[in-house]
């Protein structure tokens, strides 16, 4: 017997690979949904299979169409909810407006609250995401939140290597406790580079607090946007002496010079996950792209089944 028989998983259209891989691993066929837009630009979404009853997840990864993808996702959200769905459940990888967590100067708005608002007016019952930029976006939602790191998934990779008089390096003070966690699984040694933003995507490093001369370096952050940041920190590194350079990300956004900064900047690789879809003119030759489909397979595997999933947070 399947233990999955009453349980649906759909797609939206941000990041088919990594649905296939999920429904794999689940052992399950994808959901029949059709996603469309008119040609004054409005989506459509129409569930071409009854969920009355069923428990339906839906994966929709917010990239670099990031207010396309939500709104397609709220319009598969109504969908299902109209179609009389026993529970409607998000996988969201990236959640795009992360970054807009707080106020940091007079008259912003607080963008990430706004699209938790949203979502909450729709109504679902579960979110299944992967490493927030920041820990508090949890709060802003009332539904359970199931806060997922690739931690495990780049440490075990980076395992593999063997690398000696390795160094986990953050990118700034808001990732220390990040990349202490991944310093912690490698037995390596850790240090920080100072931030500071003069201007909006703008980035500078100032100062790198820690021994990194001589050592192989593996710096890691949550995303890689435009690779600003990644640039000048490595200048910093290399100044400061230190030897071959890993870097690793949850989640990679690539925008504009991105993929031309990381292709010619001095970095033995680039290892990120496929929580966002990467077409063939965002890959380069030193980039290593692993799933995370394994680990929310099986967080879907165990909210359908109502056990505890809290070891896969570690």
């Amino acid at each position: 017997m399947n233990t999955l028989d009453n349980m649906r998983f759909f797609c939206g259209s941000s990041n088919h690979t990594l649905a296939k891989e999920i429904a794999n691993q689940l052992g399950i066929q994808e959901g029949l949904v059709e996603l469309f837009k008119f040609s004054g630009g409005e989506n459509y979404a129409r569930i071409q299979e009854s969920i009355r009853g069923f428990d339906c997840f839906v994966l929709q990864s917010i990239g670099n169409n990031p207010n396309d993808a939500y709104m397609e996702l709220f319009i598969l959200m109504d969908a299902l909810k109209r179609a009389s769905a026993k529970s409607v459940n998000l996988i969201v990888p990236h959640f795009a407006y992360g970054r807009q967590d707080k106020k940091s100067a007079p008259r912003e708005p607080i963008t990430a609250r706004l699209i938790s608002d949203l979502l909450d007016a729709i109504g679902f019952d579960r979110l299944i995401t992967m490493d927030l930029h920041s820990d508090q976006i949890q709060g802003f939602f009332s539904q359970p939140v199931d806060h997922l790191t690739a931690l495990p998934i780049i440490a075990d990779y980076i395992n593999q290597k063997s690398l000696s008089n390795l160094v986990v390096v953050a990118p700034d003070a808001g990732r220390v406790k990040f990349s202490k966690r991944l310093s912690d699984r490698l037995h390596a040694s850790l240090a920080m580079m100072y931030k500071t933003r003069p201007a909006q995507q703008v980035a500078k490093i100032t100062n790198v607090i820690g021994d990194v001369k001589g050592k192989t370096i593996l710096l890691v952050d949550d995303m890689i946007d435009t690779a600003g940041s990644v640039i000048s920190g490595i200048d910093a590194l290399k100044a400061a002496g230190c030897g071959d350079i890993y870097l690793a990300a949850t989640h990679p956004v690539f925008s504009g010079p991105a993929i031309e900064r990381l292709s010619v900047a001095p970095i033995k690789e680039v290892i990120v996950t496929n929580t966002m879809d990467l077409g063939p003119d965002k890959q380069f030759d030193n980039l290593t792209i692993l799933s995370a489909a394994p680990l929310l397979a099986e967080a879907i595997r165990r909210n359908y089944q109502r056990r505890s999933i809290s070891s896969l947070f570690n």
